[in-house]
């Protein structure tokens, strides 16, 4: 088919899912796949904690959704790896898994069945992939029914809010890229985290607010809501911490939060940072730690800096292409394993054996997490956020 021709199917497909609702995506789908060349089609979302994969199905059919181990199944290699994965059908048929990314976000997985397997198979399964990615990430704004398919316990309340002002989980461009999670997910309270970019400079932060109750979590959404407004508006980095300073002392008197802000400049590396009385980040450079690369006395905690006589100071570092910067909150080394502290040394351990691996980052940071939880039987004694960001401006870029 030539670069001008059009494709009927496509076409019908994505008119069809601009029309409908959210909640009827898959049965969208699967009313089109015998004219996109196809036998059958299943549509997985990852769940909140990236634990299985949820088939998204009709309501009103009744009965539980199927779920997929993600450690256990080719669909959760498919998802982990980021890459296509097919296995032998039955009758003659051929079953592949699709990642469906939006971005370089990873949002679940396209099961295909077919009878026919070549190229322009492959093709069209990649393409009613990327439109679902599309679909998942613009519908799921306005729709309960995907948040509701990724849960797999009550949330919170403090945690709705909080997760309610958080950004995607992962975010990038050719340059950089951005990946963070936050634990418990479904009792989060405290802690947050942001990451942007914003005419090649990408700016991130992690907060962690006083308390751990729904006080705590409508501080953090503040810092978070302050942040971007400040930023939006075209105020740089130090004022930004100070209006969030003010913003805090004059709505939460009694409450503080600490938290670190970092602006890189993509085409560059010139690193600035504010830390606002927060565990330094780590720079991991040829997957070794570059020993005190962020260790620099720590401001005031955000809440108490604003008409404090102390100035927020702020640093500044050059990175070198390929280096990893990790942002974290005291619930990630303060959590225990086995009675002993999880710990700086096991921390980065962990993720430069799984950098060395080749595992991507949004990867390597829900095995790391899933690792965290696994010691102490799925619960956290404090909210454990890590945000990890990659300099690559040499890397190829992979084309589909």
């Amino acid at each position: 088919m030539g670069a001008t021709e059009s494709d009927p199917a496509m076409d019908a497909l994505l008119d069809a899912l601009h029309r409908t609702e959210p909640g009827r995506l898959a049965q969208v789908v699967q009313q089109h796949y015998a004219d996109l060349g196809l036998d059958r089609t299943t549509i997985y979302v990852a769940d909140l904690q990236q634990n299985v994969l949820v088939a998204l199905t009709d309501e009103a059919g009744g009965g539980p959704p199927q779920r997929l181990s993600m450690d256990g199944s080719l669909a959760g290699w498919a998802y982990r790896s980021e890459s296509l994965r097919i296995q032998l059908g039955e009758k003659d048929t051929v079953v592949l898994f699709v990642p469906i990314i939006d971005g370089v976000e990873r949002l679940g997985v396209l099961r295909v069945e077919t009878s026919t397997l070549n190229a322009a198979t492959v093709r069209r399964c990649q393409s009613v992939a990327a439109v679902m990615a599309m679909a998942l990430a613009t519908k799921g704004t306005y729709s309960d029914r995907l948040a509701r398919a990724q849960r797999a316990a009550p949330m919170g309340v403090a945690a709705e809010m909080v997760w309610a002002f958080l950004p995607p989980r992962t975010i990038g461009t050719e340059l950089i890229t951005s990946s963070a999670v936050v634990e418990p997910a479904y009792e989060v309270g405290g802690d947050a985290f942001d990451h942007s970019v914003v005419d090649s400079v990408l700016h991130t932060a992690v907060v962690d607010a006083m308390g751990h109750d729904l006080a705590a979590g409508l501080t953090s959404s503040v810092v978070l809501a302050v942040c971007r407004n400040a930023r939006r508006g075209g105020a740089d980095l130090a004022e930004i911490v100070d209006t969030v300073d003010e913003h805090l002392q004059r709505l939460f008197p009694e409450r503080y939060a600490t938290g670190i802000f970092l602006d890189l400049q993509m085409t560059t590396g010139h690193l600035r940072w504010v830390n606002c009385g927060h565990p330094p980040p780590y720079l991991l450079r040829d997957h070794a730690l570059v020993p005190e690369a962020f260790r620099r006395e720590p401001g005031l905690p955000l809440g108490m800096g604003f008409g404090a006589a102390e100035e927020r100071q702020v640093h500044e570092v050059r990175l070198e292409p390929g280096d990893r910067v990790l942002l974290y909150t005291d619930g990630v080394t303060e959590a225990r394993l086995t009675g002993d502290a999880f710990g700086e040394e096991r921390f980065i351990d962990y993720i430069n054996r799984a950098a060395a691996a080749g595992e991507p980052a949004p990867e390597v940071l829900r095995r790391l997490v899933h690792a965290i939880l696994g010691s102490q039987d799925g619960r956290l004694s404090d909210d454990a956020t890590i945000l990890l960001f990659e300099w690559h401006p040499l890397r190829q870029v992979q084309r589909p």
